[in-house]
């Protein structure tokens, strides 16, 4: 089974690269505990897209970390790097978003994966049901999404970034609301936009998809058509939500929302990183980690 990991944010919220920072109490990168739960739940193929200029450190980095039968490619998300066609891309500068990071390394997977934030701790079970999906409930949906309650991911520190997702009586995903600025307002869950309130029960986003290769090819369709609209080249950016909602409105899959009683915690503002270092730490003082993370793998 393949993970793949999206480490290419520039961490314009945070204020340095956040999927970089040595969180964890022996200087782990929060993506460490990802990949480490994957291991331990029969994942034994990583793949982490990140901009050129981080791929030799990412591959000297997890070089002397991960077992020997763990098979790892490190991938440039390029903004060269779009489907051929007559497009002039010369005035683009910021990368093409989440759905062209993962279409970045349609050369390197053959069969279903999951797809996680390399700056999420999205914790171990979360993994389990990813893996027991993809070993044995992937012939009932071809695509899944590892689901959490949205009154458990948010920050104390500003607003977030959710998509709320809306499911049929059989947790089929129908649709996922994008909700920019979701805070907490005088105990109240409010998002500033759109001015709508939340119970904090609903089923929420984090970005850990399981995904069938094909969408290789949608995303590609997808871009395409992305590429023909000249403000799209400037800033529009492609989402693999948007891509994933595509195939569902157009019956090409079926999406099974599962959702995790594991615990998500992440550095969306720099003033989360004391509490995703207290949190972390505190797994290890409980056992749950090795210290150091990679001694015993």
């Amino acid at each position: 089974m393949t993970l793949v990991i999206m480490a290419a944010g520039r961490g314009s919220r945070y204020g340095k690269l956040k999927q970089f920072d040595p969180i964890g109490p022996n200087g782990e990168f929060l993506m460490e505990f990802s990949i480490y739960n994957a291991i331990k739940n029969g994942f034994k193929h990583i793949v982490i897209i990140s901009q050129k200029e981080h791929l030799n450190f990412i591959q000297s980095h997890f070089k002397t970390r991960l077992p020997k039968f763990i098979k790892l490619d490190v991938v440039s998300q390029n903004l060269t790097d779009v489907p051929d066609g007559n497009f002039d891309i010369s005035v683009r500068e910021k990368p093409w978003g989440t759905a062209h990071a993962v279409w970045a390394t349609r050369s390197y997977i053959e069969s279903s994966f999951a797809v996680i934030n390399a700056d999420d701790y999205y914790g171990e079970m979360a993994f389990k049901l990813a893996s027991d999906f993809i070993s044995e409930k992937q012939k009932i949906s071809n695509y899944a999404l590892i689901a959490y309650t949205l009154k458990d991911t948010l920050s104390a520190h500003g607003s977030v970034s959710r998509g709320i997702c809306k499911m049929d009586e059989n947790y089929q995903l129908k649709s996922i609301h994008e909700r920019l600025k979701i805070k907490i307002d005088n105990n109240r869950i409010v998002d500033e936009d759109s001015g709508e309130f939340y119970t904090g029960d609903e089923l929420i986003s984090m970005n850990f998809w399981i995904c069938h290769q094909s969408i290789f090819d949608e995303i590609e369709s997808y871009f395409k058509a992305f590429l023909s609209l000249y403000d799209n080249i400037i800033n529009g950016e492609i989402y693999l939500p948007k891509i994933v909602h595509s195939l569902i409105l157009d019956e090409k899959a079926s999406t099974q929302v599962i959702q995790t009683k594991s615990k998500w915690f992440g550095v969306t503002h720099a003033e989360d990183r004391l509490l995703a270092m207290r949190k972390l730490k505190e797994k290890f003082n409980q056992g749950q980690y090795p210290s150091p993370l990679w001694e015993q793998m």
